[in-house]
């Protein structure tokens, strides 16, 4: 019997839990597809939807036909579910009033309470009163698999990506030692006889990482059934990534070192090898590792329907009133931090800011500040340079930058009503002296330069 024939036998409530659930995963997939679109490290995201569907079906049709009885013992793990989940929303619309929606903590939070909620769903369809989602592996990757979808918050993503950075390059550097090429490293850039090569963020591994990750939960879900061979494929995947993401690092380093431009087509040619090669390995090792044997789906179906029996559906009922206080609380947090209209009041001209003319000043307009625009995220910029002229030297500093920049800021919150804001900057620009000893590096000529090429 299909999901849907089930789900029109069952109550009321477990309808209304079901179309909730459902409003549920439309809602945070539309949230998370920005963060999954443009976001490399998410880029696996795009299929979590339908992955999501699928791991379900799979659940009912391959999955081991498990449901739970009725107990107090489940009632209190589907109300302690519940009222994580609700905490997490709640936290989520606190960070959105001072951050906005879109906001990567919001995102993450959003998600924790997502699958709180998910996972109290299926404690109640797969309790033997309904019946409708059995609880095995397979079912419990389907919701899981969206904590490693989300966007990681700011400071833990920081602090993974500098420890696979340094670890990267030191492993890069005593590889080209065992080889016998002449190497140091300051960091993250690893100098070479006629070159630089860095280990910027993107090129720490943590896209492979997370991407092999979430593969390998997929395949333990997917192609085999031990619990054994499960869990030497989830614990092969982050090695497997951290050692791809090595060959690749190595790899680009000695052809950076033959005089090869690792930047363009190497560069991304070999990052979709990783993936693509890490995918295939963990895929055939799990087909190596375990065979699934299919299962009945009708007969699952018939071992669940045997099993119910004429009970007050207690914690059905409990998801519905779950369920009715997250999409309250989403909408309450959604009304009181929705976007606000644009506001038509134009940003003041930054440059009438700033005198054309100074007595005793020579005063110059700067056409390249809109370079720092994709930085501070504001075209209106502004920069004017005044430097004393020559035989007037009363001052002692030599020059003086002001530097504007306006931004139409608070619009996304509607807990906030600023229109605008203007910062502004002054620095001190001493005349070079005519001189001064050049360095090592400014004596270098031009034809011997060092470059630093990225290394992903």
């Amino acid at each position: 019997m299909t999901l849907y024939r089930e789900a029109q036998r069952q109550p009321w409530h477990i309808k209304l839990n079901l179309i909730l659930l459902g409003l549920l995963f439309v809602t945070i997939t539309a949230l998370l597809w920005p963060h999954w679109k443009h976001n490399p490290d998410l880029s696996h995201g795009l299929f979590m939807s339908v992955l999501f569907l699928l791991l379900l079906k799979e659940s009912r049709s391959q999955g081991t036909p498990r449901y739970l009885p009725s107990h107090w013992s489940l009632h209190c793990l589907i109300a302690v579910s519940l009222l994580s989940g609700l905490v997490a929303l709640a936290a989520s619309g606190l960070y959105s009033a001072s951050v906005g929606w879109n906001h990567t903590l919001v995102a993450f939070s959003l998600t924790i309470s997502t699958t709180l909620l998910f996972f109290a769903g299926l404690l109640v369809f797969s309790n033997r009163q309904v019946g409708l989602m059995p609880m095995n592996w397979t079912s419990l990757v389907a919701i899981g698999l969206w904590l490693l979808s989300a966007p990681i918050p700011p400071g833990t993503y920081t602090h993974i990506t500098l420890s696979l950075q340094l670890m990267v390059s030191q492993n890069v550097l005593s590889a080209l030692h065992l080889l016998g090429i002449p190497a140091s490293r300051h960091g993250n850039i690893i100098e070479l006889a006629s070159t630089s090569v860095g280990v910027a963020e993107a090129c720490s591994g943590v896209r492979s990482l997370i991407s092999c990750i979430f593969a390998g939960f997929f395949f333990s879900a997917t192609l085999v059934t031990k619990p054994w061979a499960r869990l030497i494929i989830i614990l092969l995947a982050a090695p497997l990534a951290v050692l791809m993401n090595f060959i690749r690092s190595l790899i680009l380093t000695l052809m950076a070192n033959r005089g090869v431009d690792i930047s363009g087509t190497w560069h991304d040619l070999t990052g979709f090898a990783v993936l693509g090669v890490t995918a295939v390995i963990l895929g055939g090792s799990a087909l190596l590792l375990d065979q699934r044997k299919p299962i009945n789906e009708n007969s699952s179906t018939k071992v669940a329907e045997a099993e119910k029996p004429p009970r007050p559906q207690t914690a059905s009922k409990f998801l519905t009133i779950g369920m009715i206080c997250a999409a309250s609380l989403a909408i309450f947090f959604y009304l009181n931090t929705r976007p606000l209209p644009p506001n038509e009041t134009p940003l003041p001209v930054l440059l009438s800011m700033l005198p054309t003319e100074a007595d005793g000043w020579r005063v110059t307009t700067s056409t390249e500040v809109y370079q720092f625009s994709g930085i501070l995220e504001t075209e209106n910029l502004a920069q004017r340079t005044y430097r004393k002229r020559s035989g007037d030297r009363g001052n002692p500093a030599d020059g003086l930058s002001g530097i504007l920049a306006g931004w139409a800021i608070f619009r996304e919150s509607g807990c906030h009503a600023h229109a605008g804001c203007v910062l502004a900057g002054f620095r001190l620009e001493p005349r070079p002296k005519r001189d001064a000893p050049r360095d090592l590096d400014s004596a270098r000529p031009e034809s011997t330069s060092r470059r630093i090429s990225p290394v992903l």
